[in-house]
């Protein structure tokens, strides 16, 4: 497994690909909800491949505050699930956050993945809410 950061073209599309086969597809996000306007072609995003070629998880880095990192759209086709993943998309982001000098990073993490996130070392520092449908907290961790 051969995963990349960076906001080339082939890894943006990757990405995308990734993000409609999860999000839209299996889970039913509206695509218009799901692509959005931070989706430029300046946007960083983590991706593993398989085969260094065919792309099976994501991520995206986006940036809050001067201090602030969000990681998001985290994401693994189901066939690679349970392969830790997502930890590694997640770091791979947080490293991209501690080499342009943040300091925290916050999620929006859904309730199914908040056992996830607290694994990863992150802290539920909000009360519940609800995007795209679906009930959240964010999740917060010190870099």
């Amino acid at each position: 497994m051969n995963c990349h950061t960076g906001s080339e073209p082939w890894n943006h599309a990757a990405a995308l690909f990734i993000r409609m086969n999860v999000f839209v597809q299996e889970r039913h996000i509206a695509i218009a909800d799901e692509f959005d306007d931070n989706d430029t072609p300046e946007m960083i995003y983590a991706v593993c491949y398989a085969d260094d070629e065919t792309p099976v998880a994501t991520g995206r880095f986006q940036t809050i505050d001067a201090t602030t990192m969000r990681p998001g759209r985290i994401a693994t086709l189901k066939e690679y699930r349970g392969q830790h993943l997502g930890a590694q998309i997640i770091a791979a982001l947080e490293t991209v956050g501690r080499e342009k000098g943040f300091k925290s990073s916050l999620i929006h993490s859904e309730l199914t993945a908040q056992k996830f996130y607290e694994k990863q070392g992150y802290h539920v520092v909000s009360d519940i809410y609800e995007e795209d449908g679906v009930p959240c907290v964010n999740v917060e961790k010190t870099l």
